[in-house]
């Protein structure tokens, strides 16, 4: 069956009962208006000048999709499932949310402050080129996906934005490496940089591997991972001088123009998270250079090697007193966390409401306005950028036993996926009209005029992934390949291309209120994703679940929420550290 998303994953609203009669795309004589309607999707939800760079670069993502794969296939095994599976995870939000604290709390401010600026920078800028083109990811089938989480995959696909961070914490660790300031012996350093350049061949190979990205994906999102590393190391410094031997017009100039980044992202086509997790990321910058200026002016941080300095001696203190403080500072951030976000999601829809009577709104698509609802649910789960407590569980289960949260799935998990299927099928379909069979090598008229084409998952397919995945898919499919493929690489990939666009998806108008069926002409259909597995069940419907409800106060309660997490890890925890005993004491002063 189709995979469902794991608890990590947001989450989501099942989409209402579809009606008793329900109208399959795959039949161009059935397919009703709201059907044709959604071939132009993104042609009517995005600017002309948006859809043009779109329609510019989706055929790179539709042409290198067999190749994808043809490359996924040879490389297929158990081992590699669960090592990019996993390793998938040290390129994620999550991880480096964890990891940066413990940079400052440890003594090294200047390379925490450095991977904030590049990592932030990173998700924010693949975030708002994600958006801007509402590029889909490469589709499956052919291709099989495999993921430890659910929420990535509700993303869109161009660029990459694990392969930018993997690039530019790998560049940036080279940089370090490679500077003056490096007293690290040879030996350590070859190895050092031999780790470096494994770890982000590993993240942006595990991304085509596991069926997430294409190969336009990860250049562009390396690309930019580079270029950010670079900035960063040549001016990073200057800025940093800049920042904390000025006046508080520095870090409030920092915050603004951060601000203003936020109200340009570009609005996205489909309920898309990209969003989430900028907003997220800025308030970590906002809170970073904030907190770092604050704190270096105050008389608890040391000035060398850098301006806000967080005092520490492995030497001094011990190993129990280091291991201490990084529990309580973790606590502390969980504690904030668990307390603010309820507080603010119960606050501030009172105060928007208020707000909004003067038409001072931050008017963003997919956000519920407060003039729309009374109250937020309590456990809302607003972001997976940082667990909450109620997570912890799973987070640790996932990390005893990693191959449990491994799934592998075939078939359009998002709308911008089945969009997608969608059009390429239509595309499909034209094409055979424009050239009949034989006079060039298109697929024939039977691949795309519509068999009960399931989707089917892998589980079902290859228990252990080590399968062939052609054979199992194209069976799923009811593409007829007479046995095995053939073996030439061409032929193969030719195959793979046939596949594309066989996800049956299943389009079901949204039905109006009576007298109200003109009212809205562009409102989009429901979309959902049929399966149908050729033992046993006739019709089994995966369904492509809407994403919950977001409400406009998420935005400001998330910037709240992470601008707090990043002051606390630079400036108030080590606050807390001294005054505890768990800090330097009384060498903490004399080393300014």
């Amino acid at each position: 069956m189709f995979p469902t998303p794991s608890d990590s994953g947001p989450e989501l609203e099942k989409p209402p009962n579809a009606p008793p009669s329900t109208i399959v795309a795959d039949k161009s004589d059935d397919v009703p208006d709201a059907g044709l309607r959604s071939l132009d999707h993104y042609k009517r939800k995005l600017p002309p000048w948006r859809y043009a760079l779109r329609q510019s670069l989706l055929p790179l993502i539709r042409w290198e999709t067999p190749y994808l794969a043809w490359m996924q296939d040879k490389m297929r095994s158990p081992a590699l499932d669960s090592y990019f599976a996993i390793t998938a995870n040290l390129g994620t939000h999550t991880s480096f949310m964890v990891a940066l604290p413990i940079l400052f709390w440890c003594g090294y401010t200047s390379l925490g402050r450095g991977m904030v600026h590049i990592l932030a920078s990173g998700v924010f800028f693949t975030g708002f080129l994600k958006d801007l083109f509402s590029l889909p990811r490469p589709l499956s089938p052919p291709l099989q996906r495999i993921t430890m989480t659910g929420s990535h995959s509700l993303e869109y696909g161009f660029p990459s934005t694990h392969s930018a961070n993997a690039v530019s914490v790998a560049v940036y660790a080279l940089f370090s490496l490679h500077s003056p300031d490096c007293q690290l012996k040879a030996s350590t350093k070859l190895m050092l940089e031999a780790l470096s350049y494994s770890y982000a061949f590993s993240i942006v190979l595990g991304r085509l591997y596991c069926g997430m990205h294409g190969f336009l994906d990860v250049i562009v999102g390396s690309i930019i991972g580079a270029a950010i590393s670079a900035v960063e190391c040549i001016y990073g410094p200057n800025i940093d001088k800049w920042l904390h031997g000025g006046t508080w017009v520095a870090p409030a100039t920092v915050a603004l123009i951060i601000i203003i980044l936020i109200r340009i992202h570009p609005e996205p086509a489909d309920d898309c998270p990209c969003f989430d997790d900028s907003v997220a990321f800025a308030g970590v910058m906002i809170g970073i250079e904030c907190g770092g200026w604050h704190y270096a002016s105050g008389d608890w941080a040391w000035n060398i090697p850098v301006p806000a300095t967080v005092p520490f001696d492995l030497e001094h203190m011990g190993w129990l007193t280091a291991i201490t403080r990084i529990v309580v500072g973790v606590l502390v951030i969980f504690a904030w966390r668990e307390i603010m976000k309820p507080a603010l999601l119960k606050f501030l829809p009172r105060l928007f409401r208020i707000i909004e009577q003067y038409g001072f709104i931050l008017p963003r698509k997919f956000f519920m306005p407060a003039s729309e609802y009374k109250d937020i649910p309590s456990r809302l789960k607003v972001d997976n950028v940082m667990p909450s407590v109620s997570d912890l569980p799973t987070l640790l289960t996932s990390i005893r036993h990693p191959g449990r949260g491994r799934s592998v799935s075939v078939g359009p998990q998002s709308a911008a996926d089945a969009y997608e299927t969608l059009a390429y099928r239509e595309k499909r379909r034209r094409d055979s009209l424009t050239y009949p069979s034989g006079s060039r090598s298109k697929s024939p008229p039977s691949l795309i005029a519509g068999r009960s084409n399931g989707v089917a998952t892998c589980d079902d397919v290859d228990k252990d992934g080590s399968t062939q995945q052609v054979s199992g898919i194209s069976s799923s499919l009811g593409v007829n390949t007479a046995g095995n493929l053939p073996t030439p690489p061409q032929s193969r990939v030719s195959s793979y291309e046939q596949m594309m666009g066989q996800g049956r998806v299943t389009v079901t108008p949204s039905t109006p209120p009576p007298g109200d069926e003109d009212d809205n002409p562009d409102e989009d259909p429901i979309i959902f994703v049929g399966q149908e597995q050729e033992m046993g069940e006739k019709e089994l419907f995966s369904r492509l679940e809407k994403p919950r409800v977001r409400y406009d106060v998420e935005v400001v309660t998330k910037l709240v929420v992470y601008t707090g997490i990043a002051w606390l890890a630079v400036e108030i925890n080590p606050i807390i550290f001294e005054i505890i005993g768990l800090g330097m004491g009384q060498h903490s002063r004399p080393i300014r």
